[in-house]
């Protein structure tokens, strides 16, 4: 226990800490811990193995104390330089009788005790007792005099901070919902710019079809020159090809007329 002390310390003075957790350290009895936490108020002892509370210091500001699963049957009056004691938990202890816990009429702001697990519960109106004998008490094991479940603390500071994560929750879902109008802005400027380039692709296949249509065009014209052309040129071939046997014919008359003459 002494070196979780000290471990538990983390280099600072006993008088600063306020808070000490040496839960399953394992030790039948308390060593390093001294009357030098004059502020300390919240002390946690469980699963430790302790079999006496002998040389318990004097800590005037504790005002929780955690002793479950120990060992502990008697002793309580070693406690008593912690006036200020306001929850006391001994579950899981060997308290076997109501004379054990008479100690603990000393404590005048004692408001919650737990004693399950203890075999002093299984004693005949042993709630009734225990509240007759602590006036003081509000709750023993974790419920009051009418049966009614104590109120948790701790459940309620667990309620605010889900509380605090709802708002933040909702904080990041609103940013999520702002980069989600984001991703869509971007998507759509996206889906815009691919149209304007396959207008543009588009526009551009076009004017590459009427170019090649003209082409085209051109092509179909210079055959059909061409093919006039051919035409006009047998026609003219055609033309010779007749005038050449007429122009022989009157060649030969001219020849008979000649022979004529000079007969």
């Amino acid at each position: 226990m002494e070196k979780r002390v000290a471990l538990e310390l983390r280099g600072r003075n006993p008088s600063q800490v306020k808070e000490l957790n040496l839960d399953n350290c394992r030790s039948t009895n308390i060593v390093g811990l001294s009357d030098e936490y004059t502020n300390l108020e919240n002390l946690s002892l469980n699963n430790v193995g302790l079999t006496t509370l002998k040389g318990f210091p004097a800590l005037p500001k504790l005002k929780k104390l955690e002793l479950s699963d120990n060992r502990i049957s008697n002793g309580l009056n070693f406690l008593n330089g912690c006036k200020k004691l306001t929850h006391l938990n001994l579950s899981g202890n060997k308290i076997k009788d109501l004379e054990t816990l008479k100690p603990l009429e000393m404590f005048e702001n004692l408001k919650n005790l737990d004693l399950f697990n203890n075999e002093v519960t299984a004693i005949d109106e042993y709630r009734t007792k225990v509240f007759a004998l602590h006036p003081s008490l509000k709750y023993l094991d974790g419920f009051d005099k009418e049966d009614r479940e104590a109120e948790d603390s701790d459940a309620e500071e667990e309620d605010e901070m889900n509380g605090n994560n709802d708002t933040d929750e909702d904080g990041s879902d609103d940013e999520e919902e702002e980069d989600d109008d984001e991703e869509d802005v971007s998507l759509s400027a996206v889906y815009n710019d691919n149209l304007e380039e396959e207008s543009s692709a588009s526009s551009l296949y076009d004017g590459s079809e009427v170019e090649e249509e003209e082409d085209v065009d051109d092509d179909d014209g210079e055959g059909e020159n061409d093919a006039d052309g051919e035409h006009n040129s047998k026609v003219q071939g055609n033309g010779e090809a007749d005038r050449e046997p007429e122009e022989s014919t009157r060649g030969k008359k001219r020849k008979h007329e000649d022979d004529d003459d000079e007969n």
